[in-house]
């Protein structure tokens, strides 16, 4: 398999594994709406942020998407996209020592991405995916790096996104970017059948106006059809909704298309040729001269259900037309070249935050798309590139449309863009908002709520201990973990030292006097009067604590192995 090489590479391949477990702190004060929703802001380093929420979060997260650094050079935005602000040179200088001074911006933003890529992996589901925003400045180096990490086949496309036309190019006017969609696991995605569809743009409304007539005439499927005619004349002539205005007849099944019911023009002499008799006339109807479509088993059991699926013309002098349901073809693949004019993200973001609040931001829409095709309506979905915020907003509009109850965890780097932007956003469209032109329009809420966090004191202090800070529930996210590779489960009593079992393997954690004793080693110790405390559990026992007065014997007896805190408690 190629690989990619670069000055620095050796010092970050495996510098996840030494980037330490951070406490998070919420900041109840830039918290909005729901505190229940379960949704994260994370302001922080995110490779230090990932790590701080791995615990958490592990093999738990369906879809990500990142909108990274698209290293152009270009410095004088926020963002600062030559991978050159303050924050990441002191990252570089530590993380890669005195080869930092000789690394060209390609080798920077490799060794930026190469360890924030391998965490991210570790965040996905087996049939989870990533979605990463590139141009042509890093999408080769990005599309090795990601066959490095995530394996050779998992890479799914490289979705082309034309955004529109630049007028002052020199050369050309390169009007688009990449989406590169990579699968966890596209062998898992395949043993599970998997099929992503996204909605056809228009057709939610169509649907909407329909299913309104269709509670207010009752049946009476002539009007229908006259009332949705009408609509369809009424939309403004580049309205989504207008593509399907040849979805105008019904039955009581729903909204239709006549669609052609002749066989293809193959040359196949042998295409069914058999009499369909007309509803009212009882006469065969007049056959098309390639034959018909579907084999006479199937006609018959599409004229056998009410309603029928064939749609008859006045008489048999008209060919019959197959009914084409629109809620039944209502979906379509997300296609891999699309259109979307770079700026209606830019005015989303305006309208609601104000002229010139950030550059460049991701449109909500193609997100919706994309994270509504993969994501189920309890899944979780990560940005750790979040910006403005564009996946969090995505997140919540499908929420508000289908009912779902999605979750987004978003990190944002820069402590002024997080408070000022990303948070605003978010905080305002779930309560609703003001458009900011001339004309003022209320947005409705969508409801839904974020828990703003900061990240807090390191796990271990400047001696290697466990710090102070950290409380039992804390320290047994992270003990859970290291010792499973699993998130804690949900219904975990932190009253007791018990942690949860995986795989046969129980999990306990004697800390802070967990067992009632606050003498510093009290409880903390296992003895043999602490074990008789202990809940008792099959199979092999992991127990973590400051010390142990048993012996080797006792503990093989007992199918318990024991990990000395801070000693084995590790970081990776």
């Amino acid at each position: 398999m190629p690989s990619l090489d670069w000055i620095g590479k050796k010092a970050v391949v495996n510098h996840h594994k030494q980037v330490p477990f951070h406490l998070l702190r919420q900041n109840m004060e830039l918290s909005a709406g729901d505190p229940d929703s379960k949704n994260l802001l994370v302001q922080g380093d995110n490779l230090v942020a990932l790590k701080a929420l791995l615990p958490y979060y592990a093999g738990q997260v369906k879809c990500i998407y990142i909108d990274p650094p698209y290293n152009t050079g270009n410095e004088s935005w926020v963002y600062n996209d030559n991978v050159n602000s303050p924050e990441m040179k002191e990252w570089l200088g530590k993380a890669v020592g005195k080869e930092a001074e000789d690394l060209s911006r390609h080798d920077k933003w490799l060794c930026m991405m190469y360890p924030r890529l391998v965490l991210l992996k570790e965040f996905l589901k087996e049939d989870g995916v990533i979605f990463i925003s590139i141009d042509d400045n890093e999408l080769a180096n990005l599309t090795v790096l990601l066959n490095e990490i995530f394996g050779v086949g998992n890479v799914l496309a490289t979705l082309v996104w034309e955004k529109g036309k630049k007028g002052d190019a020199k050369f050309f006017s390169v009007s688009h970017e990449y989406m590169i969609a990579v699968a966890k696991s596209k062998s898992t995605l395949i043993a599970l059948n998997t099929k992503w569809r996204r909605n056809k743009p228009g057709v939610d409304q169509v649907l909407s106006y329909y299913n309104d007539l269709k509670e207010q005439y009752h049946g009476d499927h002539v009007t229908i059809r006259k009332e949705m005619m009408q609509w369809y004349k009424s939309l403004p002539a580049k309205h989504p909704s207008k593509a399907h205005k040849h979805y105008n007849n019904s039955d009581d099944r729903g909204l239709y298309f006549p669609d052609n019911f002749h066989g293809p023009d193959d040359g196949r002499e042998s295409r069914p040729r058999y009499d369909i008799i007309h509803p009212e006339t009882k006469l065969p109807v007049k056959k098309p001269s390639t034959g018909w479509r579907w084999e006479e088993t199937r006609t018959l059991q599409a004229l056998a259900e009410t309603p029928q699926r064939i749609h008859f013309g006045p008489d048999e002098k008209t060919i019959p037309c197959r009914k084409s349901y629109l809620f039944e073809i209502d979906s379509e693949p997300f296609p891999s070249v699309f259109y979307k004019d770079g700026r209606a993200a830019t005015l989303e973001v305006e309208q609601i935050l104000g002229s010139g609040s950030f550059a460049f931001p991701k449109d909500s829409e193609i997100l919706t798309d994309l994270i509504g095709m993969v994501c189920a309506k309890e899944d979780i979905i990560l940005d750790s590139f979040a910006g403005s915020g564009t996946t969090g907003h995505a997140v919540l509009k499908l929420n508000h449309e289908d009912r779902g109850n999605r979750k987004f965890i978003l990190v944002e780097m820069d402590n002024e863009i997080c408070r000022q932007r990303t948070s605003k956003r978010l905080a305002n469209v779930i309560a609703g908002y003001t458009t900011g032109s001339k004309e003022t329009t209320l947005v409705p809420g969508l409801g839904g709520g974020f828990r703003f966090c900061e990240l807090g004191e390191p796990l271990f202090d400047a001696d290697g201990s466990i710090n102070k800070a950290v409380t039992f529930k804390e320290l047994a996210h992270h003990i859970f973990f290291i010792a499973t590779g699993e998130p804690l489960p949900p219904a975990t009593d932190f009253s007791t030292p018990f942690l949860g079992t995986s795989n046969n393997i129980a999990v306990y954690l004697l800390y802070n006097g967990i067992l009632g004793d606050n003498e510093e080693e009290g409880g903390n110790v296992l003895t043999r009067a602490v074990l008789s405390r202990l809940p008792q559990t099959e199979g092999t026992k992991i127990v973590y604590g400051n010390g142990c007065l048993l012996g080797s014997s006792h503990l093989n007896r007992e199918n318990i192995i024991f990990r000395q805190i801070p000693y084995e408690v590790r970081c990776s």
